[in-house]
């Protein structure tokens, strides 16, 4: 084989999040949200992402009093509020095909709980994808990415409230109806199973507003609360849009067992078990067995609703998205061996594979196994909206950025994928590099941990000109895409 040929209706793209790019956190009627409170914390190790992204009652008083953005990364972001002609048109020289971004739900209502949406807001979102449809980029529309509204947290504790459900579809239905003229491709909400891990930034739960309750029963009562959402979602699209497309959309890590040692296998199993059960719901329509077993053991009781099995078992999702970086290993004994970290998954170095700046290790054939895994388990489409690789890139003193380890980083994962699809049939709707321009790390709170194809010239304290400069990576992809639907195998061989 001298090419890897792939449909021509495969998208190629990038991705970001709102509350990581958008500053304007307090413009054209934006209310508060839940990143405009989560500061750079450079006395935290930025791996610490549990502490890093963990705010108690305090910490929200603090911000609400502060009303800069100086220290607080998520308000300023990279400024794509009053950027986003620019950024799109630099991203458009690439030839990519398609941009997954988010909205900021507070900036269509404010409070949350509003009768009426923002108009600016929406006028905002609706100029964004028109900008798009100029140059025949489709949109990836991401409903919730860590950036519910803070009055939501502080009047109802957040998704713990049933009530969050029916604001959250006012919002999504709001949204869909002003855009469906440009946008048909949906996920309700981003990496729904991250609420396991960091709470607050995913859902907005503070666990000192819940004294007295087992703060784990509040997690996985919320997190059903986010299922029954999304699940309307779907209902509604599919209802009043039958050419929309819902997806669910979940953090994939693959799970190696340290060796053969058949406890250490079983031991990645169960944690496989861990990573699948959030998709097996959205994709399956019931909650699998073995989670329900999990939460009985542990004493953790869901309150469901009448309707609310039929609602998920009849409204699954039509795609299946997922981010992948990284992979861990996992032994029953971990005593004596090294800890790693993959997207937040503590586990066991993998002494087989290299690892980035910060400790993740990088694998590019876990990306083909989690492709096989996954389209194995669901028969669905599947759409990798995140795959990229954080680092410390430096700007020379004529204006370039070589950053040959993220290009290496993404040829190789690159390579994986198109070997899957050409070789193991799979259905993959598309790929998105994350992300376009640097952006705030979502897991570190920090810029120094960069992810873009363009550089942005900023600081981790929220110093910088906002200048904007493209990397080799960028010219890279550009190449690659020039390609189109077939791809020489010879390409993806060259090295740095």
């Amino acid at each position: 084989m001298e090419y890897y040929q792939i449909n021509q209706k495969f998208l190629w793209g990038v991705a970001t999040a709102a509350n990581q790019v958008e500053g304007g956190w307090n413009e054209d009627g934006k209310g508060m949200s839940i990143a405009d409170c989560l500061r750079y914390r450079p006395q935290i190790d930025s791996n610490d992402y549990k502490s890093v992204n963990t705010i108690n009652s305090a910490e929200i008083k603090s911000a609400l009093a502060d009303k800069s953005s100086k220290g607080w990364a998520k308000r300023h972001g990279v400024d794509f509020y009053h950027n986003y002609h620019e950024d799109i048109k630099r991203l458009a020289d690439t030839g990519i095909s398609a941009y997954r971004f988010s909205i900021s739900w507070a900036r269509i209502f404010p409070n949350g709980d509003d009768l009426e949406p923002n108009q600016a807001g929406l006028d905002y979102y609706l100029d964004l994808v028109k900008e798009l449809a100029k140059y025949n980029i489709t949109p990836i529309m991401t409903l919730s990415h860590y950036e519910m509204p803070l009055n939501l947290v502080l009047k109802y504790d957040s998704w713990y409230d049933r009530k969050i459900v029916e604001y959250f579809e006012r919002f999504a239905k709001t949204v869909i109806d002003y855009l469906h003229d440009y946008v048909k491709y949906w996920i309700p909400i981003n990496e729904i199973d991250s609420i396991i891990r960091h709470p607050f930034s995913s859902a907005g739960l503070i666990e000192d507003r819940f004294l007295g309750k087992n703060f784990e029963s509040v997690i996985y009562q919320a997190m059903h609360h986010q299922f029954i959402a999304a699940a309307g979602v779907v209902k509604y699209c599919h209802d009043t849009y039958p050419e929309m497309k819902v997806g669910c959309m979940v953090t994939r890590t693959t799970v190696y067992p340290y060796n053969s040692d058949p406890l250490n296998v079983l031991k990645a199993t169960k944690m496989m078990r861990d990573v699948y059960a959030f998709s097996d719901i959205q994709a399956r329509g019931v909650y699998p067995t073995y989670l329900i077993k999990k939460l009985q053991k542990k004493n953790i009781h869901i309150e469901l609703q009448p309707g609310d099995k039929e609602l998920l078992k009849e409204n699954t999702a039509d795609f299946v998205a997922f981010s992948y970086y990284s992979s861990v290993c996992t032994a029953y004994d971990t005593k004596g061996l090294k800890v790693t970290k993959a997207n937040r998954t503590v586990g066991v170095y993998n002494k087989y594979l290299s690892e980035s700046e910060w400790g993740w290790q990088i694998d590019p054939v876990g990306l083909r196994i989690s492709l096989i895994d996954l389209y194995d388990r669901y028969q669905k489409p599947l759409f990798i909206v995140e795959n990229g690789l954080g680092a410390k890139d430096e700007l020379t003193d004529d204006d370039h950025i070589h950053d040959d380890y993220r290009v290496e980083y993404l040829r190789e994962h690159i390579k994986e994928m198109l070997i899957s699809l050409t070789q193991d049939g799979i259905e993959l709707m598309g790929y998105c590099i994350w992300g376009t321009t640097d952006m705030v790390s979502a897991s570190s709170n920090q810029m120094s941990k960069r992810y873009g194809l363009i550089y942005v010239d900023l600081d981790d304290n929220g110093n910088g000109t906002y200048n904007r400069y493209k990397k080799d990576s960028y010219y890279w992809y550009q190449k690659l895409l020039r390609y189109g639907n077939k791809i020489p195998e010879s390409f993806l061989e060259e090295k740095s």
